[in-house]
């Protein structure tokens, strides 16, 4: 089975819009066993859209066709599909009333305009799952298949994840189950863990029992996933048990900081809840991003605390008991993680101070930061030099800082434990 990604939108090409849909498609096929050789971008025009779609049915088994499924004039994907199945579009009932409900749901009054999301190819029926207002629909060319889906994102996960690759590997007799796990890991560059990693991917090579690709994702880390085939689900489990096992013997703990979806903010919270320790954070140059990333996890509330943005000098100075040193310093780090800890009550700290550029400070250059941790009243301190942007400066500083104090509490566990 071959399936094509064909995403519609005028601005997708002036690049107002990042075509993140194209490459979350060809992920979910990638790992369900379903090849995926092309995917192309094309305009609001209905000329256009027919051609590529005719030119993507020629080469590939089925399609996923991504936007152009909304209200509006400019909204043809419906027509262009209708063209090159060659029939009429209809008003469907039964999407008239799941839209209609939609509405009512909402509180809010319908335009007659939506009811052209109820036009559907003859011959074509919808996906049952319908998160919003577009119906998606599933489209028979002959012996082929077009899939429209909504342009926004979330619309379009749910669509593909839980019908669209169901039914394309049912299509293609497809019973094996495919699954990733993903490591995630900060400290170590590509090329090192590939470096480290080279002989267990030998092996890997050799025995086909799973493969390992390596994602680089900035400010989140470095992403290791596993991928594996297996008979059954407890298999594929099993499968992934071990590889994960394998690549922890490797790397270790301290390099591997979460798995799947876990981050960085949302372990150093299960740590320092498992722990008993309330935590709070001093921070001058990441304004608050390192609050802001713990209150992003539902729960934070029982470990986190609160913050001191201070950003000022005086800030330091009048409600961190920061010295007369200087704010880019080692001393002042430290002072900003024992005063936080005690302005606020807390059992341990993250303070960060530096130089966001783009201009240095005191002979600083940017990308300058000095990061403390504060635990059990010690406090250990890391010095780093971004040689980036101010925002990736803030970034990095954010997830080092969170890092510096997970290694920390890990090793306290390990010998508590």
């Amino acid at each position: 089975m071959n399936c094509e990604v064909v995403a519609v939108g005028t601005e997708l090409l002036l690049g107002q819009i990042v075509d993140t849909n194209s490459s979350w498609i060809g992920e979910q096929l990638a790992l369900s066993g379903i090849d995926s050789h092309h995917q192309t971008k094309v305009g609001d025009n209905l000329a256009r859209m027919v051609a590529v779609l005719a030119q993507a049915l020629d080469r590939s088994d089925a399609v996923i066709c991504c936007g152009g499924l909304g209200p509006t004039q400019d909204d043809i994907t419906r027509e262009a599909i209708a063209a090159v199945m060659g029939v009429d579009l209809v008003r469907d009932d039964g999407a008239v009333g799941r839209i209609s409900r939609f509405f009512a749901d909402l509180g809010r009054p319908m335009s007659d305009n939506n009811l052209r999301q109820a036009d559907v190819p003859v011959g074509a029926s919808l996906i049952p799952v319908m998160p919003g207002t577009a119906p998606g629909l599933v489209c028979p060319v002959g012996d082929k298949v077009v899939y429209a889906v909504p342009g926004v994102p979330w619309e379009m996960q749910r669509m593909v994840g839980e019908f669209v690759v169901e039914d394309l590997k049912r299509r293609a007799g497809i019973t094996a189950v495919i699954g990733s796990r993903v490591l995630r890991t900060w400290g170590e560059s590509e090329s090192g863990l590939s470096e480290r990693l080279q002989a267990e991917i030998e092996r890997l090579d050799a025995s086909g029992d799973a493969t390992i690709a390596f994602l680089a994702s900035g400010w989140e880390g470095l992403k290791v996933r596993i991928t594996a085939k297996a008979d059954s689900p407890a298999h594929l489990a099993a499968v992934l048990d071990a590889e994960e096992a394998r690549l922890r013997a490797l790397l270790g703990d301290e390099l591997i900081f979460g798995v799947d979806d876990e981050t960085m903010e949302s372990v150093v919270l299960d740590l320092c809840r498992d722990a008993g320790l309330r935590l709070a954070t001093a921070e001058s140059l990441t304004g608050g991003l390192i609050g802001a990333r713990l209150t992003m996890i539902p729960g934070a509330s029982d470990v986190f605390v609160g913050s001191v943005v201070s950003y000022a000098a005086t800030v330091k100075h009048d409600v961190l008991g920061v010295p007369d040193v200087p704010v880019v310093s080692e001393e002042a780090a430290v002072a900003m993680a024992r005063g936080v800890a005690d302005v606020l009550g807390a059992d341990c700290a993250i303070a960060v101070t530096g130089v966001a550029g783009p201009d240095p400070v005191d002979g600083l250059a940017p990308g300058t930061v000095w990061m403390a941790t504060l635990l059990d009243g010690e406090v250990s301190t890391h010095r780093m030099a971004y040689p980036t942007d101010r925002e990736r400066v803030r970034q990095f500083t954010t997830i080092s800082a969170l890092s510096d104090l997970r290694v920390r509490l890990l090793r306290r566990a390990q010998l508590v434990g």
